[in-house]
């Protein structure tokens, strides 16, 4: 299951609505709803991210409710944004004048165009990604400050993802970058992988591998869909928890 984040896709009906994704605590209430359309899960859940959506779900597993983290058995982030790589970093002034702005015109857009080329070693994926009307390149301020903030806060460790933040009270995380991302910081993401103190994570390495993870050449892509595969299996042989976090009475 998957979802348009709110501002972005087909969540978008007009213009005006085009990155209105709200500030964090909309952004990480728009999850909540989201998974409350698969709990309870049968299966094991495990909630993914890839960008800014991956520093979304890391913010999750810090800050969103705990009666719905405790039904998720893991967390897999594919080259998320913790900072910027600087061939895609906007500049320092541009970026102070926007959080300036955003506290008094927050819902104020601004494109932010990024170039195909940085995204896939893969040209007909280039193709599709600038063909696609639904990839509109437009944030707002407050959106804009909202990821920034994120950011700054998992980098700086203000944000914290406890050992207790899935299902059974354990914390497992995944983070996958490819070591030739040109939007987001490989380095950056490296060092939050070392600062996090879950009891089940695993930092993957792509080396000369782009931003999109799942979109590159085959069969690179394939590679990829495989790790992704075999980390969640490897955590599913145990059966889901009824109560999505308490160990079974013996």
């Amino acid at each position: 299951m998957s979802f348009d984040q709110r501002g972005w896709g087909r969540s978008v009906h007009k213009p005006s609505e085009k990155g209105l994704t709200g500030p964090t605590t909309r952004v990480l209430a728009d999850i909540t709803s989201f998974l409350s359309t698969a709990i309870p899960c049968s299966v094991p859940l495990f909630l993914m991210g890839h960008s800014m959506g991956g520093a979304e779900v890391l913010c999750y597993a810090a800050q969103g409710p705990a009666d719905t983290r405790k039904h998720i058995r893991g967390y897999l982030l594919e080259s998320p944004f913790v900072d910027f790589n600087p061939a895609s970093r906007p500049s320092h002034f541009t970026v102070v004048m926007g959080r300036i702005a955003g506290k008094l015109l927050p819902h104020i857009q601004m494109v932010q165009m990024i170039d195909a080329k940085f995204l896939s070693r893969d040209p007909e994926v280039q193709k599709e990604f600038i063909e696609d009307k639904l990839c509109h390149d437009t944030g707002t301020l407050e959106g804009l400050s909202g990821m920034l903030d994120r950011a700054a806060g998992l980098s700086s460790g203000q944000i914290k993802v406890g050992n207790s933040a899935g299902e059974g009270g354990v914390t497992k995380i995944w983070i996958s970058h490819g070591t030739a991302d040109q939007v987001c910081s490989f380095d950056a993401s490296k060092k939050l992988a070392n600062q996090l103190t879950a009891e089940d994570k695993e930092f993957k390495s792509y080396d000369g591998w782009y931003h999109k993870l799942h979109a590159e050449p085959k069969p690179d892509n394939e590679t990829y869909a495989s790790d992704v595969a075999s980390w969640i299996l490897a955590r599913s042989s145990e059966p889901v928890k009824s109560d999505g976090g308490a160990k079974p009475k013996l």
